[in-house]
């Protein structure tokens, strides 16, 4: 089998609340792009990337696309079943930048189930959950409005939540007393900075928070920051952002500088690599956050898979990102219900993008 024509699309996912809110960033729709590879057999694999804004982490949407079409180039005549060596190429292709490799490396495991009469799942692990656990995000607003916001979603059916701060110690200190007096027994919350706070700052919320059953997540820009609070709190502490590969896994680990590790996708560099991470955070008893920066049906599709096949007692919650959103970019996605979602049985991911809401492509190379 062999890569014939590499198709690649731009579409805006318009927020239903309006817009989200973390940290000091804010915006009402998530430019993401599509990937549609084709092969010689017929089959085709659809990968997706949505950064979150060009300034949050070295990513950012434009560069997807760039990035991609100068993969397409190097990659046309490749068995994309081929997954080691794809990877192996795409290294050699471009320098760094995983978030531009990620989506071409799930359109490869896209294909590589189809080919194999398998869902993803099946490839990554089997199917050890048979549902994944979510959370619901809590976007930053004030305090109050972010109270109502947790007790609709418990009454929705959800037990996990993240509410976002990093606006502010004082504010932020009020955000979490009002939300987490609204939390439901055996429910289970963090705060999420997303890098917002300085160190001080995250040292005088964990201090004044002491009493509060929560999660405190990556709290400050730097690991060596996060390491710091750490030191200062007794809370369960989650890192994202600065977990940017298997060698800072490995030095968190060394350190005892987290609990939960959030693992995204697209950081990594796609499902080929994270699923590397996962396996070897298990292996040292750390347990997964496992989602990706942002997404539409596509790559929820694969987060879905990838936390499906985590191993048993890792797995700690996901993000279903399509249901934030108001336009539907693949049919296929996975299913909802009281705070889990459910990835397709069908071969590969499982969804079918939506060709008249990508319409024409931006670049194709063939």
């Amino acid at each position: 089998m062999k890569i014939t024509k590499i198709s690649i699309y731009q579409v805006d996912l318009p927020l239903k609340e309006g817009k989200y809110s973390w940290s000091t960033y804010s915006f009402s729709s998530f430019d993401s792009t599509v990937l549609i590879v084709e092969t010689d057999s017929g089959l085709t694999g659809v990968g997706e990337i949505c950064p979150l804004g060009p300034s949050y982490l070295a990513a950012y949407a434009e560069g997807a696309r760039t990035g991609l079409m100068k993969l397409a180039h190097g990659l046309l005549g490749e068995d994309p079943c081929q997954l080691g060596r794809i990877n192996l190429r795409m290294d050699e292709l471009l320098k760094g930048h995983p978030y531009v490799k990620s989506a071409f490396d799930m359109a490869c495991w896209d294909i590589l189930g189809k080919a194999t009469g398998q869902p993803v799942y099946n490839l990554l692990g089997g199917r050890i959950h048979d549902k994944v656990k979510l959370f619901k995000v809590v976007s930053r607003q004030e305090p109050d409005a972010m109270a109502a916001k947790i007790r609709q979603y418990q009454e929705e059916g959800f037990k996990q939540f993240q509410m976002k701060v990093g606006a502010g110690a004082d504010s932020d200190i009020e955000r979490i007393f009002a939300v987490s007096a609204e939390l439901r027994p055996g429910n289970i919350l963090a705060a999420d900075a997303n890098t917002g706070w300085r160190q001080h700052e995250a040292i005088r919320v964990v201090k004044a928070i002491r009493d509060v059953d929560i999660y405190i997540e990556q709290p400050c820009l730097s690991y060596e920051e996060c390491l710091t609070v750490r030191k200062h709190s007794d809370h369960p502490m989650i890192l994202d952002e600065c977990m940017e590969d298997i060698k800072v896994l490995m030095r968190g680990f060394q350190d005892q500088a987290m609990d939960v590790v959030n693992l995204k996708i697209s950081r990594i560099g796609g499902l080929t690599k994270a699923r590397q991470f996962r396996d070897l955070a298990a292996t040292l008893g750390i347990s997964l956050t496992i989602e990706d920066s942002w997404g539409g049906e596509i790559d929820t599709a694969a987060i879905a898979h990838l936390a499906h096949s985590a191993p048993t007692g890792y797995h700690f919650q996901s993000s279903a990102f399509h249901e934030y959103h108001t336009l539907s970019i693949a049919s296929g996605g996975p299913e909802l219900s009281d705070g889990y979602m459910y990835a397709s049985d069908a071969p590969g991911l499982g969804v079918t993008p939506n060709m008249e809401v990508l319409g024409d492509p931006v670049g194709v190379v063939s």
